[in-house]
């Protein structure tokens, strides 16, 4: 592959070593990358909220309202290193205006009725949404809504617990299914069958969470529309990625690169296998263009 023109990289179990720490040698990789003026996009399930440390550790610029873009324009997150497709490709969000520049939700109804037929196909599980917002610090404990027997599993300082009934009554970037005893591919089969084509179920860990998004939207659509923003072609990406979600990043891009410490379906589709997370796999890679 000739030099990149635009690279874009999942965050846990790639970017980040198994601690979910910035590396020094990966910060220094990302940082010439940002200098060079290549586009640095992150592209993660993480909602925008959980963002700003990410950059913060790449060293890359501080974040503020007055540096807010509208989508279209020049997307100043993406010359500074600050951009990034959340959500498993359902919000794009620029970490250096602190601002959601588009996001595409799961309609309401669709919540209610899968969730139903889920808990029907998946006893014992529990739902949780997390719903966009203008940025990441913006009503904050509206973001991420859960099942009060989801947080007995998942506790998290972000998370508030609602009756079902509310946390399936507005739009959704993302739906989210736990299960205690089951691994995440055992969920994703039961819910393949129940959910077919009317959202896109997927995965970035095993024990037991799926992760669902409105159809069609996957971590390859939201980087091909960011790619597009910036007039980048999909021949000229370097995509990495490591878990079942980046599986259409890593096909779509020009060039995708699976870490070491992947899962076997992603180790499969990528183009190239590098070093592990725990040994800056991604850094190896981006050291031969800068």
């Amino acid at each position: 592959m000739r030099k990149p023109e635009l690279v874009a990289s999942d965050v846990d179990g790639t970017l980040l070593d198994p601690w979910e720490r910035v590396s020094p040698r990966t910060a220094r990789a990302v940082q010439r990358i940002v200098a060079s003026g290549t586009p640095f996009v992150l592209v993660t399930g993480r909602p925008p909220r959980w963002m700003p440390r990410i950059v913060a550790e790449l060293g890359l610029v501080g974040t503020g309202p007055d540096a807010a873009v509208p989508v279209g324009q020049d997307l100043q997150g993406a010359g500074r290193g600050g951009l990034a497709v959340c959500a498993n490709g359902a919000i794009v969000y620029d970490a250096v205006g602190d601002v959601v520049l588009r996001s595409s939700d799961i309609d309401p109804l669709l919540l209610h009725d899968v969730a139903h037929e889920l808990r029907a196909a998946i006893p014992g599980c529990s739902f949780a949404v997390e719903r966009p917002a203008r940025g990441a610090r913006d009503r904050v404990d509206e973001q991420f809504l859960a099942e009060e027997a989801f947080r007995g599993v998942w506790s998290n300082a972000d998370l508030r617990v609602v009756p079902t009934d509310e946390l399936v009554g507005k739009p959704a970037a993302k739906m989210l299914v736990l299960h205690e005893q089951l691994t995440s591919g055992e969920m994703a089969t039961a819910a393949a069958e129940v959910v077919s084509s009317r959202l896109q179920v997927t995965y970035s860990t095993s024990a037991g969470l799926l992760e669902l998004s409105a159809p069609g939207v996957d971590k390859a659509s939201g980087l091909a529309s960011v790619a597009a923003d910036l007039g980048v072609d999909r021949s000229d990406i370097l995509a990495f990625g490591d878990m079942p979600n980046d599986i259409a990043m890593l096909d779509w891009a020009g060039h995708g690169v699976a870490v070491r410490n992947a899962h076997p379906e992603a180790l499969e589709i990528a183009d190239e296998r590098t070093a592990s997370n725990s040994d800056d796999g991604v850094a190896q890679v981006l050291e031969r263009w800068w």
